[in-house]
């Protein structure tokens, strides 16, 4: 039996599709929720008990939305952490914590971060945008060629990265970020790229999900595979890099964290998404309880539940919008929604190509091969051309 809880309302920052999935959680756990976003044609509008039309970074708007609820969590990080801290300091109650907010929102801190806990990094170092040619050059050869760009703020879905071969193209490519302060990363030659969804009570539970992988085109997750292929060793060191990250955080909330797999079955963390996460999205129709669902509970002070897998596998695919028409979009989702054990996800979103439109999530009985299954998802939905095989992904 769950105890009662005092938050009736969960005040959310941002309106969009991960948002909009807190729906149905919401109101199965007797939650009200009340939305600033920007937009009325915003996913989370429709479910929302009550809306607040603001920008995220909004913080005057925030401040009424506090006065509204019992509790503030994020559907983004692009949110101003200054403005905010004001509030806070009043009272108001933000999950996860703006500490939090403010290490995600600059690359460098969260490299210096994972490595003051010993969770285990990619070879770093970052420019200030003040340095000589020859500083830039000399961080360059200590992390090595070829190695990633990244700038260190508002990042994401691979935009703001760039790979870089030498200390010439370095050159070439910091000009192209306007010399704006950067993340230089080693270029890990990955096995796998790897994922996992974990839950912090402010009561100190934690609830780990199972390890996924995700394969991404053009730097864009495409899909997600549930659960990952991999030994029990390396899921084991998910685990525990999940558990050991929630506590050193203090996190209350949930959080996605994105891994490399080397060749030699090193795991090397990538970065940490402190809300619900595309990787996770799986879970609406493959675990006991979503991520969505158990990011409420944990803000919203109810108990966490199970997170098994109720399948012995599922897929996730991402639909991007295509170079095409509203009708032809439509006639897609009409063949997606035929087919088995398959769950579609559309948020309502205006087209245009390459943004996020939806998913589609298909669970797999212990025989079936989760590659073929997600290329014949793509096949509908990208045409022939566009259902890549695994060798094809990067």
């Amino acid at each position: 039996m769950e105890h009662p809880s005092t938050i009736q309302r969960v005040g959310i920052i941002g309106g969009g599709q991960l948002a909009w999935m807190m729906g149905p959680a919401a109101k199965k756990l007797g939650l009200k929720l009340v939305v600033q976003t920007p937009s009325e044609s915003d996913p989370a509008v429709a479910i929302a008990h009550s809306t607040l039309l603001a920008d995220v970074a909004d913080a005057a708007a925030t401040q009424s939305l506090a006065a509204q609820c019992d509790v503030i969590t994020f559907e983004n990080e692009f949110i101003d952490c200054e403005g905010l801290q004001t509030l806070a300091d009043g009272g108001t109650i933000f999950r996860p914590g703006l500490d939090v907010l403010a290490l995600v929102l600059d690359k460098r801190h969260q490299r210096e971060f994972f490595g003051r806990i010993g969770l285990p990094n990619p070879r770093y170092g970052f420019l200030n945008g003040d340095e000589t040619e020859a500083e830039l050059t000399a961080k360059g050869q200590s992390i090595g060629f070829p190695l990633v760009m990244k700038t260190r703020r508002l990042g994401y879905d691979g935009y703001g990265t760039s790979v870089v071969s030498d200390a010439i193209q370095l050159t070439a490519t910091w000009g192209k970020f306007k010399q704006a302060p950067v993340l230089l990363e080693e270029f890990v030659p990955f096995k796998q790229e790897l994922a996992v969804m974990v839950a912090r009570s402010a009561q100190g539970d934690i609830a780990v999900y199972p390890t996924v992988e995700t394969q991404q085109v053009d730097q864009i997750c495409r899909r997600v595979l549930a659960p990952a292929r991999v030994s029990p060793a390396v899921a084991a060191t998910m685990e525990s890099i999940a558990r050991a990250l929630v506590e050193q955080l203090q996190l209350v909330g949930i959080v996605g964290i994105e891994c490399f797999l080397t060749h030699d079955d090193r795991v090397l963390i990538n970065e940490i998404a402190p809300r619900p996460h595309n990787s996770g999205h799986y879970s609406l129709d493959a675990c006991e309880t979503s991520q969505f669902e158990q990011q409420l509970r944990a803000v919203g002070d109810r108990p966490l539940t199970p997170t098994r897998l109720i399948c012995p596998q599922a897929i996730m695919v991402n639909l991007l919008g295509l170079d095409a028409s509203e009708e032809s979009h439509h006639q897609k989702l009409v063949a997606l929604r035929q087919l088995p054990q398959a769950t579609l996800y559309w948020y309502t979103k205006g087209i245009r190509p390459g943004r996020k439109l939806g998913h589609i999530t298909q669970r797999l009985d212990g025989e079936a091969d989760p590659i073929a299954a997600a290329a014949a998802i793509e096949t509908i939905w990208y045409g022939s051309a566009g259902a890549t095989e695994k060798t094809k992904l990067t």
